[in-house]
C-alpha cells in the first residue's frame, strides 16, 4: 500500500492499480424480471414514493432511499434499477423494490437479474482531448458533437 487514492478516500494498492488512479463507483444499472403482469394504477395508488403519468411515461417511477435508487417498473413485470453506487447495492435495492410489489399483492419474483451499465469517474491528472483519442480508438469510440 502506497499513495492517496482519489477524492480522499483510501490508500491505494499499487500492486493492483500501477498507475495509483482508481475510479469511483458513480451510477449502477441494472434490471430484472418480476415475472408477472403489473397494474401500474393500482401500483401508483397504493405506493409511497411513486409517480406514474400513462401519457408521459408507460412506467411507474419509484424511490426508495436506503441505497438511494430509483427503479422503473413496467406492465410486463420487467424492472429497471438506477442510482445504486455499487453491484450489491443495486442487488438488494431491486430486491427491496421486488418485496414492495409483493407486499401489494402481486406474485412477483426474482429473475435474471443483470447488471446493465456501470459508470465509473476518476481524476486523470491530465486534460484529455477528446477529438484525438476517438481519431485515434475509432473501432473502441464513438462521439457526440456535444461532447466536443
Amino acid at each position: 500500500m502506497a499513495e492517496q487514492g482519489g477524492e480522499g478516500s483510501q490508500p491505494v494498492d499499487l500492486s493492483k492499480h500501477p498507475s495509483g488512479i482508481v475510479p469511483t463507483l458513480q451510477n449502477i444499472v441494472s434490471t430484472v424480471n418480476l415475472d408477472c403482469k403489473l397494474d401500474l394504477k393500482a401500483i401508483a395508488l397504493q405506493a409511497r414514493n411513486a409517480e406514474y403519468n400513462p401519457k408521459r411515461f408507460a412506467a411507474v417511477i419509484m424511490r426508495i432511499r436506503e441505497p438511494k435508487t430509483t427503479a422503473l417498473i413496467f406492465a410486463s413485470g420487467k424492472m429497471v434499477c438506477t442510482g445504486a453506487k455499487s453491484e450489491q447495492q443495486s442487488k438488494l435495492a431491486a430486491r427491496k423494490y421486488a418485496r414492495i410489489i409483493q407486499k401489494l399483492g402481486f406474485p412477483a419474483k426474482f429473475k435474471d437479474f443483470k447488471i446493465q451499465n456501470i459508470v465509473g469517474s476518476c481524476d486523470v491528472k491530465f486534460p484529455i482531448r477528446l477529438e484525438g483519442l476517438a481519431y485515434s480508438h475509432g473501432a473502441f469510440s464513438s462521439v457526440s458533437l456535444s461532447c466536443l
